[in-house]
């Protein structure tokens, strides 16, 4: 190992997801979002809990922003999840 990190999260989850075995399931290969007409993919290109790299990326949409709390839809996340990072991202289907 040439270095070590420490992670400090910035918040954490809130969700009715509370446990793995209830979570949207995810195998070594998985459909996205467990639809049969998406075509099999690896977990490394899903967003499966079971990979070596237990960091996972999402792409939300802000319902609302309430002091310290963000309110967002489209996030498959446990309860107590830890948030490293906030970022804005540009919808490119609006650039001219």
């Amino acid at each position: 190992m040439i270095g070590a990190y420490e992670l400090r999260p910035i918040g954490w989850v809130e969700s009715p997801l509370r446990d793995r075995e209830n979570a949207p399931s995810h195998a070594l290969s998985a459909r996205p979002r467990g639809d049969p007409a998406n075509p099999e993919r690896g977990v490394f290109s899903t967003r499966s809990p079971d990979r070596p790299n237990p960091i996972g990326l999402h792409r939300v949409q802000v319902v609302s922003i309430d002091g310290t709390w963000i309110r967002v839809r489209n996030l498959e996340a446990l309860n107590g999840t830890p948030i490293l990072d906030l970022k804005p991202t540009l919808d490119r289907s609006l650039e001219l």
